[in-house]
């Protein structure tokens, strides 16, 4: 085998990202304080060309260079809108028919390996804050719950491992083209 080239990846240009089919996701930071969180969402997201985050509370916005050392400009291509309050990105997905998501370990939570996606709605996922998860009055105000499920001892993953694992699965079951 062979390590490919950067030359040889096919890799969109950014004109090209901001014209692609995007899936019908939005990734919502729920006062996520962690710039270098924050910086691996917007790269995983681009990854994965989710339709755009919402930056909520105390999270960082860009341009802000924290951020781009782990987003690597995907800041520039995945589009965004910040939020002082999360119930008002909450309010304002609901009003644009999202089915919104909390990730988080909940009473009645759907685990993320169960979960099956319908291909004609729109989703959004909300990712809290690292030591307090997704606020309970947005919890409250959600459509449902998804978990990862974990087997070992620490039942918590870094927020952007989780945004990583959940954007995946989305992105598996809602892609019609590749």
């Amino acid at each position: 085998m062979r390590k490919l080239k950067i030359t040889e990846l096919n890799r969109l240009t950014p004109e090209a990202f901001k014209e692609s089919r995007k899936i019908p996701l939005i990734v919502v930071l729920d006062h996520v304080r962690s710039l270098n969180n924050v910086g691996s969402v917007f790269r995983t997201s681009d990854a994965f060309r989710v339709e755009a985050i919402y930056l909520c509370g105390i999270t960082a916005c860009p341009p802000h260079a924290e951020i781009h050392k782990t987003a690597l400009g995907a800041e520039e291509t995945i589009d965004w809108k910040y939020f002082n309050d999360t119930l008002e990105a909450v309010e304002n997905l609901r009003q644009m028919g999202y089915t919104i998501c909390a990730i988080e370990q909940a009473e009645g939570s759907v685990m993320l390996d169960k979960l099956l996606l319908d291909k004609t709605k729109k989703y959004a996922v909300i990712l809290g804050n690292e030591v307090k998860g997704v606020q309970q009055t947005v919890v409250d105000k959600c459509d449902m719950c998804i978990e990862i499920p974990q087997y070992g001892t620490k039942h918590s993953l870094n927020v952007s491992v989780t945004a990583g694992i959940v954007i995946w699965d989305f992105f598996k079951q809602l892609t019609i083209d590749r």
